[in-house]
This record gives C-alpha cells, structure tokens and sequence, in this order.
C-alpha cells in the first residue's frame, strides 16, 4: 500500500510539473539599432517543450519604473497563464515581455531620431523572437497588450502597424498628450530631448492616441480588435475615457472596461485573464 502511495504521488508531481510553463526572464539579444545587448523574457506555454506545434504570441509590455521582469515579478504571468490555459479560458501561447527601461525609457522613437525603440521592435525584436521560438508568424496569431506605459505602446504599436496584430489590450494606458498644446510639458515632465517644431509636430501627430484615432483611415478603423481597461481611481482615468469617446464618435469596434481600482498590479493581475481570454478569440478565429 505505501509503495502504491508513492507511485501515485510521484505521477500526480509529474502530471501537475507537466501542465506548467516556464518562464525565462533575463534573456538578451544585440541591436543594431539601439547599438546595445537588449532584455527581453518570454513565457513558454505547458507542453511546449515536448511537443512541436508552432504558437501565437502575445507581445506583453511593461509600465514605467519596471523592466522585462515586472510581468513575471509583480504581474504573476507564469500562474495566471497556466491557469487560464488550464481552465480553456485561453489558448496555449507564447508571451513576449521585452525591456522598455535601459538606455531611455519607453517604447517610442526619440522627437530627434537619435534613439529608435520603435523601430527596434519591429525591425529587430520581432524578427529575433519569431525566428528563435516556434510563433505562427501571421497577423491573426499575434497580439499586443501592455500596461501603464506599457498600455501607451500598445497603443502605438497597434495604430501604426494594424497589418501585424488581430488584438490589442491596452490596461491604465498613457495615452500620450491630449493635445498640441501639452507637448513642451509633456517633453519635459519625461525629460525628453526636444527638436525643431516640425519634428515636435511629427512626434505629437504619432504618438498623440487621441490624434491617431481622430485621424485613422476609413479601412483601419476595423483591422484590429481593441480591448481598453482602465480603473475608476486611476490618475490616467481621463486620456482613456477619451480615447473611448473618440473610438465611439469615429466608429470604430472597441471594448472598454472600467472596475473599481487605481494604477496598482492588484488592478492589473486581475485584467490579466481576460486579456488572455480576448486575444485567445482571435487565435481561436472568433
């Protein structure tokens, strides 16, 4: 009987040990573009490693002050994604959580051009990860999600390049400066080097969310799905609510969720599942 006992309990550790993902947080990869070794850590789902089955990808980006740990450290992504791959509520995927916080913060071109975050993201991060894992590469199995700063990204990465991602989650976003008017304090509110007022015109008409929605081409409006979340005591309350009111006013397709809660990762642990479940539609082909 104890012998039976044993056996049983060592398969029931192999079984639970065989339903986790790992996650791998302080991976690097060389940029040309930022001439620099970047961060980067990845989520592998259950099974990934003994199976082999190509995966969508969720791009996953940090807040301000965190780095490509913060999902894994603060954010609980390893349990959370288990859990909902587990219980069906998501689809086995691959997450990518790239660094936002070394050399300059955040995911945006510089006004001047000096520093290109953006542009290495797209011409070097994505690459570099959908060649190193196995990440079904078309539009439909990638998505983008982001919190705080993080939400900002997932906004600009969204409206600029709609040809890559099905969804995007934006949580507690930056949504930019409201307005031409903020930019000189917003610039130095983020200590960000300045430019003539043509290149200043050109970053706000980018990077102003709300500008970008006000300004989205008729064929743009449904190529991606948008789910917006942000907390009811949330000092970025106001630019979200905004941006929901203008997606409204310009007819564009959107989710938009309020709960009770502030800037906290307690708010953003919990929006974490139904993001998983919301760009796990699109996977699936909702």
């Amino acid at each position: 009987m104890k012998n039976l006992i044993l056996i049983l309990s060592v398969m029931i550790s192999v079984s639970v040990f065989a339903q986790s993902g790992k996650v791998y947080d302080n991976l690097s990869m060389e940029s040309m573009i930022l001439k620099m070794e970047r961060k980067y850590a990845v989520y592998l789902p259950p099974c990934y490693e003994t199976s082999e089955r190509s995966y969508p990808v969720l791009y996953l980006l940090h807040g301000s002050g965190d780095d490509q740990s913060g999902w894994i450290q603060f954010g609980e992504v390893l349990h959370i994604a288990d859990k909902a791959i587990r219980e069906g509520i998501a689809t086995p995927m691959i997450i990518v959580m790239p660094d936002a916080d070394t050399g300059q913060r955040g995911y945006t071109n510089e006004i001047s051009g000096e520093w290109r975050y953006e542009d290495f993201f797209f011409e070097e991060l994505m690459p570099y990860v959908e060649k190193t894992y196995r990440i079904r590469g078309q539009k439909r199995f990638r998505a983008v999600a982001g919190l705080s700063m993080g939400g900002g990204g997932t906004f600009y990465y969204a409206l600029h390049r709609p040809d890559l991602f099905s969804s995007a989650a934006p949580l507690s976003a930056s949504v930019g400066p409201l307005n031409r008017a903020e930019m000189d304090a917003w610039i130095q509110r983020r200590g960000m080097k300045t430019g003539t007022k043509t290149q200043i015109d050109d970053w706000f008409a980018k990077y102003s969310v709300l500008d970008a929605i006000r300004n989205m081409p008729e064929e743009q409006k449904k190529a991606v799905r948008w789910y917006i979340d942000c907390g009811d005591d949330d000092f970025l309350f106001e630019g979200n609510a905004l941006v929901h009111i203008e997606m409204r006013k310009n007819n564009i397709p959107h989710e938009y969720r309020v709960r009770d809660g502030g800037h906290t990762w307690t708010y953003w642990r919990e929006s974490l599942p139904e993001v998983l479940r919301f760009v796990s539609e699109a996977f699936h082909q909702y």
